[in-house]
């Protein structure tokens, strides 16, 4: 027979995981599974299963504990013991592999699994040297796998109550350069998006999403999960945050959630998802962690936010949505790193059509809404300008003649395109029962739709009443100098506004007006 060499542990422990964190998701799906056994058997109510998860920062500890069925003691050696030989089931389990058990070694000194089972006045023990593992891994011998194994294992047993049922994860002496295992608010927003937890009830279109999930008889497979004695939930808002400085802020919203069904040539579910329809006023920012479209199995999530980035027409696109993706067909198997799936036909089929509505449909959408917000944009900008005329004919603040021509150009361009705008929106208002007719409501609805309609229809420069020309020029108010001099004043005030920035332009006329009155 081959002999299977030490490098295979390192390769399931510190070699499979880019980050530290999946330790808990492992070890997370692994007490889902035993908590959907213990439902179907009886020994707990569906909503009754729970996996606690216990840091002590100080003492570098870690515990991860359920209350599922635990293992029986004369199965214990051969469960625990064997390497890659689960007889759990793909398509079936959350995990199936027999590897995930494996993934603290990497990560402290001392990693232990107790379990008791119903019924059963005895608790079993399986303890693992873990720092042993990693020096023999670096060591210049050639140890076999078993040659490890049995150097660092031990099993061992202890008393029980005979109705305790539970599976203990410990960890002691976390490595100093994993402490980010440690810090339990990273780990809590980390496990807020990947462990399968039902959503915050803050999260208004939680009901939404269950209600489409009920009607169509998808199945959300939710847990109660804890860190620390604090409940986690899926951390999504309708509020979407940028940072200015030390201050953030709330730059847009998410008013409602589209949903969509991608199915086989053959009518076969293979995904469903939702996402959440703002005003997409830009990529979502990093600071909102619930940014970009989620791919789910079994409701734990596949690799990170950008997963499907891939499938969209420029990647980018991504980061405008919010949302999830819940796999559903049975061949869509998550690889060994569980960031993606394997390569077969039904993955080959699911992206494609998920490309399809990523490219065509989401891409579309983000682009139109683009277009809709300048269109808004352009009907503001006429307003604007027309009151800034309004204010300079008013105030003597015109620079000359050619200024004045000039911003009346600049109005007769601006209210062209203002009702170019208009026409363009008049085509958006056509579209109904659609996610880009509540993309269009909720951007009129921010600028104010029908009132500023209203304002572009009735506004208008009019004609100059003032009774002189020359009373809303700025030399008008300079009523010391001679007639000479207001066009030496005029000629350098002109070369200001043509050669300075605007802002700056405008502080230098106003001080030189009060200067020379």
């Amino acid at each position: 027979m081959a002999t299977v060499g030490k490098n295979i542990l390192d390769n399931l422990t510190t070699g499979m995981y880019s980050d530290s964190k999946v330790i808990y998701r492992e070890y997370i799906q692994n007490a889902c599974d035993q908590i959907d056994l213990a439902v179907k058997e009886g020994l707990l109510q569906k909503d009754e299963g729970e996996v606690s998860i216990y840091i002590d920062a100080n003492k570098r500890y870690i515990s991860i504990k359920d209350n599922a069925t635990g293992v029986k003691s004369s199965s214990f050696v051969d469960d625990l013991g064997d390497i890659a030989n689960s007889n759990k089931q793909i398509g079936e389990n959350k995990g199936f592999r027999g590897i995930g058990r494996l993934c603290g070694l990497g990560y402290c000194k001392t990693l232990k699994f107790t379990t008791s089972f119903f019924g059963e006045d005895v608790a079993s023990v399986m303890t693992c040297d873990a720092k042993k593992m990693r020096t023999m891994l670096i060591e210049p011998k050639k140890y076999t796998l078993d040659e490890i194994w049995e150097a660092i294992v031990s099993f061992d047993k202890k008393p029980a109550n005979n109705d305790d049922h539970y599976f203990e994860v410990e960890m002691f002496d976390i490595n100093k350069e994993n402490t980010d295992l440690l810090d339990s608010q990273k780990v809590q927003e980390y496990l807020s998006f990947v462990a399968p937890v039902a959503y915050k009830n803050t999260f208004i279109f939680r009901s939404k999403i269950y209600e489409y999930a009920k009607r169509n008889k998808y199945s959300i497979d939710e847990y109660s999960v804890k860190v620390n004695g604090a409940d986690v939930f899926k951390e999504y808002t309708t509020r979407l945050k940028d940072i200015n400085g030390n201050i953030q802020n709330n730059y847009d919203e998410i008013s409602d959630v589209e949903f969509k069904d991608f199915r086989d040539n053959d009518g076969n579910l293979l995904a469903w998802m939702w996402i959440g329809l703002s005003r997409f006023e830009k990529q979502i920012p990093i600071i909102n962690l619930m940014r970009g479209i989620r791919l789910r199995s079994a409701n734990i999530q596949i690799g990170g936010d950008n997963s499907l980035a891939h499938l969209f027409k420029e990647q980018r696109g991504n980061y405008y949505f919010v949302g999830e993706v819940f796999a559903v067909d049975k061949q869509l198997i998550p690889n060994s790193q569980r960031n993606y799936f394997n390569e077969n036909e039904t993955r080959v089929a699911f992206e494609d059509k998920l490309r399809d509505y990523f490219y065509d449909e989401l891409h579309k959408l983000y682009y139109a809404a683009n277009k809709i917000k300048n269109a808004y944009k352009r009907q503001e900008e006429y307003l604007y300008k027309v009151n800034e005329y309004k204010k300079k004919n008013e105030y003597n603040g015109f620079v000359d003649e050619e200024d004045r021509q000039k911003m009346q150009s600049d109005i007769e361009q601006a209210k062209k395109k203002a009702d170019e705008a208009e026409k363009q929106l008049s085509k958006f208002n056509d579209i109904k029962n659609s996610p880009l007719a509540e993309v269009h409501k909720s951007i009129g609805k921010h600028y104010g739709a029908e009132s500023l309609k209203k304002k572009v229809d009735e506004t208008a420069i009019g004609e100059d009443t003032s009774g002189s020309k020359n009373k809303s020029f700025v030399t008008s108010s300079m009523s010391k100098l001679t007639r000479n001099e207001r066009k030496i004043v005029s000629k350098i005030l002109s070369i200001i506004t043509d050669n300075a920035p605007k802002e700056i332009a405008e502080l230098l006329i106003n001080k030189i007006k009060e200067e020379m009155r």
